[in-house]
């Protein structure tokens, strides 16, 4: 049992993280079993987004979330499941994306011109000041 405060804390922490964790699991292990079970689009989509979830959490890694994705699309694709709509909806993200990008890219280079103007000013101003003195 630890004594020293910070320890103990510790150990609360580990307890709560370790429960949530073990929550997490069991919605993926869940999801997965139901996935198997009934292989649907749907099901599909709920086991992915279960990886997801635990990715951003960081309870596994992103390549360990993209090969178990990978392995269940081909369970899919053996058992006749269409993966619907999700590069239709990727598509339109990436054109709004570019768009955006275009316009800062011209903002930025207004701001980098206006820049060495207004250096050039503040130098004039100080050396008026050093002929003033």
């Amino acid at each position: 049992m630890p004594i020293i405060k910070s320890a103990k804390k510790a150990a609360r922490q580990s307890v709560k993280r370790r429960s949530n964790n073990q929550q997490i699991k069991k919605t993926i292990r869940a999801a997965l079993k139901e996935f198997h079970a009934k292989p649907t689009a749907d099901n599909m989509k709920k086991v992915q987004s279960e990886y997801d979830k635990a990715v951003k959490k960081g309870l596994i890694k992103k390549n360990t979330a993209s090969r178990r994705k990978a392995k269940l699309a081909i369970f899919a694709k053996a058992a006749g499941v269409k993966n619907t709509g999700a590069k239709k909806a990727a598509a339109p993200k990436a054109a709004a994306a570019k768009k955006p990008a275009a316009k800062t890219t011209a903002a930025k280079k207004t701001t980098t011109a206006k820049k060495p103007a207004t250096k050039a000013t503040t130098t004039k101003k100080t050396t008026a000041k050093k002929a003033a003195k």
